[in-house]
């Protein structure tokens, strides 16, 4: 009866602390930091240059959770999302898409896809827009977790958009936005800092 008692304390504790971390209320890593929005949103860059660390299914998932989260025109999510972790997909990818070399290097990847006939009014426009603030808010979560991440573009290069489909095998009428690989930094990719006064008008042009 002992023995029982202490091992349904030990099983009891295993699982308060797997919820804890599975809530975010505690960390795997003593030094991660949970960082406040401000310092995501000026700590973001384009990061292209990763150690090829895997990325967790955890942190992933997190990370397509905040794209779901964006708004979009009348709610209507027009949007899908293509979580990538296969080395050979990433690689078959990257030899279709010039400016993403860096997914030979990357752990994971997120091709974020949408549909006008999913859109409101069934607008290419605002699926694109609805798309794009969710890709937005992916790259704030990947910055968020210490991760890194650049956004890719596929659309609006029919030759990029037709090698992405092909090897993902997309629909024709989805329309696949953007590949962002996604992985562990290696440190050489820094913040800009964007911030110009001029480009700022109070009440009026």
């Amino acid at each position: 009866m002992k023995y029982e008692v202490l091992k349904f304390t030990r099983e009891s504790c295993i699982s308060f602390l797997q919820s804890l971390l599975a809530s975010g209320l505690i960390f795997a890593k003593e030094d991660t930091k949970m960082k406040d929005t401000f310092s995501v949103i000026h700590e973001r860059k384009s990061v292209r240059n990763f150690t090829g660390d895997p990325v967790s299914k955890a942190d992933l998932d997190k990370i397509v959770r905040a794209g779901m989260a964006a708004p979009s025109a009348v709610n209507m999510q027009p949007w899908s999302f293509i979580m990538i972790t296969e080395r050979k997909v990433l690689d078959e990818l990257a030899v279709g898409l010039p400016y993403a070399q860096m997914l030979t290097e990357a752990g994971a990847a997120v091709v974020v896809c949408t549909e006008a006939e999913r859109a409101y009014e069934k607008s290419k426009d605002l699926a694109i827009i609805d798309a794009s603030l969710a890709g937005q808010n992916i790259l704030l979560a990947i910055e968020a977790l210490g991760l890194g991440g650049v956004w890719t573009a596929a659309y609006p290069y029919a030759d990029r958009m037709q090698h992405v489909r092909a090897v993902l095998c997309i629909p024709q009428v989805v329309i696949p936005l953007n590949v962002i690989p996604i992985g562990v930094p290696s440190g050489k990719d820094k913040p800009k800092d964007k911030y110009k006064k001029e480009k700022i008008h109070w009440g009026r042009w």
